[in-house]
Formats: C-alpha cells, sequence, structure tokens
C-alpha cells in the first residue's frame, strides 16, 4: 500500500473561457501551461455535489491525443487529493466517448461499484499533435454530457480559483497493464484501475445487434467492407469487434493504429478528410486500382462520429439516421418492440421528420448539442436521433455512437441480404435509392468555414438577424440572384424549449424557410480551437420520383448561389470558398 497526502496550491484563475457540452478545447501549449488543466479540473470538482466526488468512482480516459497521458495523471493525483475514492482508467489512457458513456452506464466493479462520472480527454474530430488541440469535458451519472447549470458553475469557479489540491508525491500509474493499484491518503484508500478498453463497450454491442446475421454477411464473398479509424480511439476498437468478433478480414481496417497526432491527420469523418477511405470506396477524383468494397465507414478521433460509404457512393449523416429509424425494428433486435420516438438537430435535413410521419414516431427537432437527446432519453421518449455533423446514435448509451452506427448499417444490410446473399446484392445505394422513392429526397449539402476571425462572424450573423425583418427585401435580393428560386416564407432564429425540464435555448440558428420546403441556416459551431466557424446548411426536398436522381450539387446550385449573396459571405468573411463541404 502506498501512502499519499494532499497538497493546496496557490493559483490563479482560469483564462474565462465558458466550457459547453463538448467541453474545452485548446491549442496543446495552452493547456501545458502552470496550472491551466489543474484550475478546469478542479473547478469541476468544486462545481459537482460532495457526493458526487467524495468517495465517488471516476472514468477517466479519452482518444489517446497528444497530452492525453500526462492528463491522465494530473486528473488521478487531484481526484485523490478531492476525496475520490477509485479512478477507472482505460488500458493505455483509451476510452472513445460512447465507450465511456457505456462504462458510466453499464460497468460494475468487482466490489460492486459504479461510476458516477468521468473526465473524457478528447478535442473529438480536431487534430492531434504539439501544436493541434487538446480537450476536456465532464460526463455526469447517466452518461451524457454535463448539463448547463453544471458547465455554468465549472465557469464561474474557473474564475474565481485561488487553490486546487493534488496528491503530488502519489506515483504515476501504469496505464499500459490491466489491473489494479491500491494507495492510501489522509482520508482512507485510493484505487486506480486499468481495464480493457473494449470489452464492456462489445458486450453492449452484442446486446443489441444480431452478430450472427451480421457474420453472414461479412462472410459472403460478394460482400465486401472497409473500416477507416483515421488512428483514432475506434482502432482501439475494431480489430475486436469486425475482425475477432464478426469475421472481417484484417486488411479490411484502414489506420486502426490509434496515434497521438492521428498521423498527422485530420480526424474528422467526412469526404475531406477521410481521403484513403474516400479513394477507396471509388468516390476520389481518379478511379481506384481495385474493385471497390460494397461498404465503407469512417469515424472520429473518439468514435462518436462517422461516416457510411457504399461503392461510389455516399450516404449524407441525414439521410443515414433516417433509414436506420425506418429499418430499425425489422433489422436491429434491441428496436424489435418498437421506437419511443426519435429526433434531430435542427440544422439537419428533415429527412427523419418523413420518416417519423410515416411511421406515426413521436418526433422532437432540438438544438445542436447531445445533452438536448440525453434529456428525451431519460424521459423515455426517443430511441433514435442523429445530427447532420456525422453524429447517430439511440438510447443504450447518452453520446452519439459512431461504431454502434456502423453496425445498425451491417445489420440493415444484413437484414435486406438475409436471403439474396446467393443473388445479387442488396446495396447501399439500393438501400437509400429505395427510401427516397418511399419517402422523397433531402437534397442537402454544409459548408463550413472554419478559423474564421470571430468579430467579422458575428458580424455576418448580426446582419442576417436584420435581414429578417423585411421579408419583402430577403424575397428582393433573391430574385434578384435566381428568379427560379422559391421565396422565403419564415424566417427566425430558432429557438427550443425542452418538454422534459421546461428550460428554453435561444439563438440555436438563423434559419430562413423557403415555400417549397427548401432550408438555409446558418450557425456558429463552437467546435474548434481558436477563432469562429460558420456553417452554412442548404437544403431541398423533392418529391417528384423523376427528380430524385439528380446529382446532389446540381439540384442545390440555385440555393447555394442565393446563400452566399444572400449572406455577403465572402464580403463579411474574406473568404471566397469554404473550408470544408459535406
Amino acid at each position: 500500500m502506498v501512502l499519499f497526502n494532499v497538497s493546496r496550491v496557490d493559483t490563479t484563475p482560469f483564462d474565462g473561457q465558458k466550457p459547453g457540452t463538448s467541453g474545452l478545447r485548446k491549442k496543446v501549449k495552452v493547456f501545458v501551461q502552470p496550472h491551466y488543466l489543474h484550475n478546469f479540473v478542479q473547478a469541476t470538482f468544486n462545481a459537482l455535489t460532495e457526493e458526487k466526488v467524495r468517495g465517488a468512482t471516476l472514468v477517466v480516459s479519452g482518444d489517446g491525443r497528444y497530452f492525453s497521458k500526462d492528463a491522465i495523471q494530473i486528473i488521478t493525483k487531484m481526484s485523490a487529493a478531492n476525496g475520490v475514492r477509485r479512478v477507472w482508467v482505460g488500458q493505455n489512457g483509451l476510452l472513445s466517448t460512447p465507450a465511456v458513456s457505456a462504462v458510466i452506464r453499464e460497468r460494475v466493479g468487482a466490489d460492486g461499484s459504479k461510476a458516477t462520472g468521468a473526465f473524457i480527454l478528447t478535442a473529438s474530430h480536431n487534430p492531434g499533435g504539439p501544436d493541434e488541440d487538446f480537450g476536456i469535458k465532464y460526463n455526469m451519472e447517466n452518461g451524457g454530457p454535463a448539463p448547463e447549470g453544471i458547465t455554468n458553475k465549472i465557469y464561474e469557479f474557473t474564475t474565481t480559483i485561488k487553490e486546487y489540491l493534488i496528491a503530488a508525491d502519489l506515483p504515476d500509474v501504469d496505464i499500459t497493464t490491466t489491473g489494479v493499484t491500491n494507495f492510501t491518503g489522509p482520508e482512507g484508500p485510493f484505487d486506480v484501475e486499468v481495464f480493457d478498453s473494449a470489452s464492456d463497450y462489445i458486450k453492449l454491442m452484442k446486446s443489441i445487434f444480431d452478430f450472427e446475421s451480421i457474420k453472414k454477411l461479412l462472410s459472403s464473398p460478394k460482400f465486401t467492407f472497409c473500416y477507416d479509424a483515421l488512428h483514432g480511439v475506434a482502432g482501439a476498437y475494431a480489430k475486436s469487434i469486425f475482425v475477432d468478433e464478426l469475421g472481417a478480414q484484417e486488411s479490411s481496417l484502414l489506420n486502426c493504429t490509434p496515434k497521438e497526432d492521428f498521423g498527422g491527420g485530420h480526424p474528422d469523418p467526412n469526404l475531406t478528410y477521410a481521403k484513403e477511405l474516400v479513394a477507396r470506396l471509388g468516390l476520389g477524383k481518379s478511379e481506384p486500382q481495385d474493385e471497390p468494397p460494397e461498404f465503407g465507414a469512417a469515424a472520429d478521433g473518439d468514435a462518436d462520429r462517422n461516416m457510411i460509404l457504399g461503392k461510389r457512393f455516399f450516404v449524407t449523416p441525414s439521410d443515414s439516421v433516417a433509414i436506420i429509424a425506418a429499418n430499425a425494428v425489422d433489422a436491429i433486435p434491441y428496436f424489435s418492440t418498437g421506437l419511443k420516438g426519435v429526433a434531430r438537430s435542427m440544422p439537419t435535413s428533415a429527412a427523419l421528420d418523413v420518416v417519423a410521419k410515416h411511421l406515426n414516431l413521436k418526433f422532437f427537432e432540438v438544438p445542436t448539442g447531445w445533452k438536448f437527446f440525453g434529456n428525451l432519453m431519460d424521459a423515455g421518449l426517443c430511441s433514435v436521433c442523429g445530427e447532420e455533423s456525422f453524429g447517430t446514435g439511440s438510447d443504450h448509451i447518452r453520446e452519439k455512437d459512431g461504431i454502434w452506427a456502423v453496425l445498425a448499417w451491417l445489420s440493415i444490410l444484413a437484414y435486406k441480404n438475409k436471403d439474396k446473399l446467393e443473388d445479387k446484392l442488396v446495396t447501399v445505394e439500393d438501400i437509400v435509392r429505395q427510401h427516397w422513392a418511399t419517402y422523397g429526397r433531402h437534397y442537402y449539402t454544409r459548408y463550413d468555414y472554419e478559423n474564421v476571425d470571430a468579430g467579422a462572424a458575428k458580424e455576418l450573423m448580426a446582419y442576417l438577424v436584420k435581414l429578417q425583418s423585411s421579408l419583402s427585401e430577403v424575397n428582393e435580393i433573391i430574385n434578384g440572384v435566381r428568379s427560379d428560386v422559391s421565396k422565403v416564407s419564415h424566417a427566425d432564429e430558432f429557438e427550443y424549449k425542452d418538454p422534459v425540464d421546461g428550460s428554453i435555448s435561444s439563438h440555436q440558428g438563423i434559419r430562413y424557410l423557403f415555400e417549397d420546403g427548401s432550408r438555409l441556416i446558418f450557425r456558429l459551431s463552437g467546435t474548434g480551437s481558436e477563432g469562429a466557424t460558420i456553417r452554412l446548411y442548404i437544403e431541398q426536398y423533392e418529391k417528384d420520383p423523376s427528380k430524385i436522381g439528380r446529382l446532389s450539387n446540381e439540384a442545390l446550385a440555385p440555393l447555394v448561389e442565393v446563400a452566399l449573396k444572400l449572406s455577403k459571405m465572402e464580403e463579411f468573411t474574406g473568404r471566397s470558398a469554404p473550408t470544408v463541404i459535406t
């Protein structure tokens, strides 16, 4: 038994950035400043009730990005000093964000302990490395991100903090080997358990999906598969799930070794950054040397986001969640008794709305942020949900879940092909086109303008709000740009009243809604570590079966032109083109 003491370290207030449900994200060079991480961790302990800290069990892990190993040791020592009873760490410090949620909700320690919260070390889909991004967020006992009431308290404490507690003489724990290390401090025992990162999560996935039916699909010579972890934490699960459990060839895994800098890449699963997967699936600028696989998928750094591809075919995240919802009851055992309801974020296309109406399901449109889905799920109102930024999930946990989404798609493919593996394969493209034929097609794209000057971004948004006061002026501008575009019938800033707790969320995005069902949405994103990101969402609904097969960029070209001229995007930002188009 190793003894340790508690020290009180004098410090000064934080830089004052308010953490959201995505936590605090900054460049590594900011986090390594003296006391910086310590201040945030102590502020979090101060913001929590005493029973959630003293004697509690906390999870501390993340996506393995640069500075994570140091951060785990710091948080462990501060946990000990603040009276936490035990800390659980995923082996090598690796746990995907959805796996952390699963561990909080499902894992029971050898002594019967259950986790009451977690520090998750991730900056999600942002790059990693000494000159890139680091992040930290706190999740609650339901497995979901801390609500605004907690994040507001954390922020307040960071602006007034004068000291933090740390067991500075506590030895560093070896996080590479599973096992329990026991310590004793002034208030009694403190344990650190390092456990297998994948086992609890895999157990949960096997309780949701029919692994045997997926295995049968993957064993068919007609079906080929490719999964790209982009050197993120999904690599800690990929071999165990797809190869060991489901029988895929190990050669079907791309970039599945987690790296602190994500191999120098940008771990964002979209058509711009998942270059190798996109090329292999036949969606690159040149034709691949080999025949593309039938199915491909990618994950982001912390494995909560996903991209779904078919052979030479991209599935939009908005279509993906709608198709999962439409097929869930038949294809996924977990949903065999029916869906409680479905939900999407406001910027996500209305494809899910149409499915909900057709299947007579409860439907919710919420602001961007997974906590809104979590409230609905905790109240038993929502089973499947998604957002256009490559996030899809269900009520099995309280985070979006990239591997879950891949398994959902494989389940649908297995179901559609259960009696046809000897015949012509039902492909990803077949499933999507049949869905469009049944429900109509929502042509959809998103333009991201990253690291825009924050002042310029705010001016652009203020201009768009002011413009909403006169729809006649708006429509005059639109008619001058493209006379073939419908008129705007309504414009507002989206506001949401939570049906569970009654809270009001205002200023959630600027909407221009057209008479024909088209939409233009402008939103500032807080997921970057510096500057501002302007997201522009463009959507057009088409019910005519003869018009659902057009190329998306052609169908949306008039609305794109209108959006850029209406917002004066180049004038405000100085950008002649977006950073990323998805």
